[in-house]
C-alpha cells in the first residue's frame, strides 16, 4: 500500500484504468487483423476462435498501457473479461498484467474470490505465485508468480474465513487486498443495506469488520495493506465510511460511466487528499469511439494509434477533474 500512495503522490493522481477489454469495445480492425494473422476471415462466433480474440485484447491492452503509463500509477484488469476466453484468455489476462507491471505500473487484479478453506487458500495464490511448500519459500513463490498482481479484490460475504488466505499471502509477499464493502451498482442496496438489530446497515459492519481485519498492518503511511472497495454513486455513505475506516484506503468505483463524478469521489478520501483511489474502464479504454477521427477504413495500425490518443486523453481529463475537486 505504501508503494501504491507514493506513486499516486508522486503523479498527484489518484486514478486506476480498469483494463476490461470485450470484444465490442475494441476496434475491429484489431480483431480481424489478429483474426487475418491465424488464417480466419470473419468475426470469431466460437472459443475456437480464443487465441484470435486474446492477441487482439493483448494488443488493444498494450495501445492502452503504453498511454497512460506516466499518467496513472495503477491498472486494474477484471479477469472476467479474459476468463469468458478460456485459457488463452487467462493467458491474456497474465501477460497484461505482467506488461503493466513492466511500465513501472501497479496491478490490482479484480478477481472478487469469495471463498472458504482450501479453496481460498487457493485463490490467494493469485497474490502468492506458485507456493508448493505452505507459502514457506518466498523466492520460489515469485519465481512462480503466475499472475504479476500487487493486489486482488475478494467477497467478504462469508466471513473472515474467506479473507484470511488472501491477508495472510498479501503479509508474506508485501501485497494488498481489497474487500468488497459498499460497491457501485444500483441493485447493491437490496443487501448492502439491511438495517441489523443494532440499528446499523449491513455495509457498515462489514466495513468496521475491514478495519478491525487491517489493524495489524497499518504502515506509515497510516493505511492497511487490508483495503476497501467503496462506490462513488454513494458519495454520502462513503464519506461516513471513511470517518468510520480511518486506516482503510479504498479502490472508489463508478466515477464516469457509472454516474458518480470527482466531486462524488472526493468523498471517499482523507483530509489531506490521500487514502483512495478512483477507477475509470469504459470512459478511458473506450474513448475512441467516440472519436470523430474513427472510420472503418483505418488499418489495425491507426486504429490502435486512436484508441492509444483518446484514452491518454481521457485520462488526462479525468486525472485534472480529480485534481480540481480534491486540490483545489
Amino acid at each position: 500500500m505504501h508503494r501504491l500512495i507514493c506513486a499516486i503522490n508522486d503523479m498527484r493522481n489518484p486514478s486506476i484504468v480498469g483494463l476490461d477489454p470485450t470484444q465490442q469495445l475494441i476496434p475491429r480492425q484489431v480483431v480481424r487483423t489478429a483474426m487475418d494473422r491465424a488464417g480466419h476471415g470473419s468475426v470469431p462466433e466460437s472459443a475456437a476462435c480464443a487465441t484470435d480474440l486474446s492477441e487482439a485484447f493483448l494488443a488493444f491492452n498494450h495501445a492502452v498501457i503504453d498511454a497512460v503509463a506516466d499518467i496513472v500509477p495503477a491498472v486494474k484488469p477484471q479477469i472476467a473479461m479474459y476468463e469468458a476466453l478460456g485459457p488463452e484468455g487467462l493467458f491474456a489476462y497474465a501477460a497484461t498484467c505482467a506488461y503493466a507491471r513492466s511500465r513501472g505500473l501497479y496491478v490490482l487484479g479484480d478477481i472478487k474470490r469469495g471463498d472458504i478453506g482450501s479453496t481460498a487458500s487457493a485463490y490467494a495464490r493469485h497474490l502468492g505465485g506458485g507456493e508448493t511448500d505452505g507459502g514457506k519459500d518466498d523466492a520460489s513463490a515469485s519465481a512462480c508468480d503466475f499472475w504479476h498482481e500487487d493486489a486482488v479484490t475478494v467477497n467478504p460475504y462469508l466471513g473472515f474465513d474467506g479473507v484470511r488466505p488472501f491477508v495472510e499471502a498479501a503479509r508474506r509477499h508485501d501485497k494488498d487486498v481489497f474487500i468488497l464493502v459498499r460497491t457501485s451498482n444500483p441493485s447493491s442496496s437490496q443487501i448492502q443495506e439491511l438495517a441489523l438489530a443494532r440499528g446499523e446497515a449491513l455495509y457498515e459492519h462489514v466495513g468496521d469488520l475491514v478495519e478491525q481485519w487491517g489493524v495489524d498492518d497499518v504502515d506509515d503511511s497510516g493505511y492497511s495493506r487490508v483495503a476497501a472497495v467503496v462506490g462513488a454513486t454513494h458519495p454520502d455513505q462513503g464519506a461516513a465510511l471513511r470517518r468510520r475506516m480511518p486506516h482503510t484506503f479504498f479502490l472508489v468505483p463508478g466515477y464516469g460511466a457509472q454516474g458518480g463524478t470527482a466531486r462524488d469521489a472526493a468523498a471517499m478520501f482523507d483530509d489531506h487528499g490521500s487514502g483512495a483511489i478512483v477507477n475509470s474502464s469504459r470512459g478511458i479504454i473506450g474513448a475512441w469511439r467516440r472519436s470523430p477521427d474513427y472510420r472503418s477504413g483505418l488499418s489495425s495500425p491507426e486504429a490502435l494509434s486512436l484508441v492509444s490518443r483518446e484514452a491518454r486523453a481521457a485520462a488526462i481529463a479525468m486525472r485534472d477533474d480529480l485534481r480540481n475537486a480534491l486540490y483545489q
